[in-house]
């Protein structure tokens, strides 16, 4: 056997069934571990009090049970949203966000350390691409926020809309959610999972295929192809038409209404023209837009945010015009609410302090 210690985080049953095996014990065990991981939340070993002493020796010597600790947390007043910096067993740092709601918790979390798609308004592609988290880093996210609910409490939904492309990290992002449906772990229904892209069409053409009814949420943020470019390169490479397209079939094919998430910034992709254009490609699908005023970035300035009276109208029109559409819940909008802006403050800080 190998002398790296494997992650029990991120191992499916058979997965575990298998490690279990090549300990030396007998299978049964596997479920037992598997309990512990994803639905007590173990943080040792020593707390798993049903399993043998010797079978806890072993895992100690062989196994992780924690793939990320916490760097630093920022809360919103009064408690319902919490944002983390979690840092991870090779020293990179990912974000992750829980928000206490009356009709349940929800958590956002991250899929990559870093972002390559390079959309203007965002402070995750500062820096680029490091790297993809695996299944494991993914779920740990949630089971760590899990462990500071108050007891009885779960979290009841998952969206993947944290720093990241999913799609780019797709089957590391599958095992997950599967992961996180499973009935002897994190038992989240799969109706109560979204995974967000910036459009990557062979993704969300693939996800259609997979049989499993979870949420897609596009990140769409202009209505046409010259503003949506000069906002996400990634129109270059599919353009406006080819992700609604891509969108359009998801909710066809899968029965469930797709989020076009829609950053609304002043002066930008704000005006009634542009609300007009947008309901003229969703009206008739399974669509409902969240619009999201714009967070300050400290490193794009020029980005504003729409006055609330601008807000209200460009909502207003779509409804008007055949379109579900809500603004999103101020939550969090007394700390680093944007994704990747907690990681990039710190970096800069520590490296202040450094110089």
């Amino acid at each position: 056997m190998s002398t790296e210690k494997r992650p029990l985080v991120g191992m499916t049953l058979d997965e575990m069934t298998a490690f279990v095996a090549e300990l030396g014990e007998p299978k049964f065990r596997a479920k037992q571990l598997f309990q512990w991981v994803y639905e007590k939340w173990a943080k040792s070993f020593d707390e798993m009090t049903n399993l043998p002493a010797g079978f806890r020796a072993k895992l100690q010597e062989h196994a992780l049970i924690r793939l990320l600790e916490e760097e630093t947390r920022q809360q919103a007043a009064p408690t319902e949203t919490a944002k983390y910096l979690f840092r991870l067993t090779d020293g990179q740092k990912v974000e992750s966000v829980l928000m206490r709601h009356s009709y349940g918790n929800a958590v956002c979390v991250t899929t990559q350390v870093g972002c390559r798609m390079g959309c203007t308004f965002c402070a995750s592609t500062f820096g680029g691409l490091v790297r993809n988290l695996t299944a494991g880093e993914i779920v740990d996210q949630i089971i760590t926020m899990s462990r500071d609910l108050p007891a009885g409490e779960r979290v009841g939904s998952v969206v993947l809309m944290g720093s990241g492309e999913p799609m780019e990290n797709y089957d590391e992002c599958l095992k997950a959610i599967r992961l996180m449906h499973e009935p002897d772990g994190l038992n989240i229904g799969y109706r109560h999972i979204t995974i967000s892209t910036s459009g990557l069409v062979e993704g969300m053409r693939r996800l259609a295929e997979e049989d499993i009814p979870i949420t897609l949420a596009l990140s769409l943020h202009a209505p046409n192809d010259e503003l949506r470019t000069s906002l996400m390169p990634i129109n270059r490479k599919y353009s406006v038409r080819e992700v609604l397209d891509a969108a359009i079939d998801y909710g066809e094919k899968t029965g469930r209404r797709v989020t076009y998430e829609y950053l609304l910034i002043e002066g930008v992709n704000d005006n009634p023209d542009q609300a007009l254009e947008l309901a003229g490609h969703l009206k008739g699908s399974l669509a409902h837009v969240n619009l999201i005023p714009m967070n300050p970035v400290a490193e794009r300035p020029e980005y504003k945010r729409p006055s609330k009276e601008r807000v209200t109208r460009f909502r207003d029109l779509l409804e008007e015009n055949g379109v579900t559409a809500t603004i999103r819940r101020e939550m969090g909008g007394d700390i680093d609410a944007a994704c990747g802006q907690l990681r990039n403050r710190v970096a800069r800080t520590r490296g202040a302090t450094r110089s």
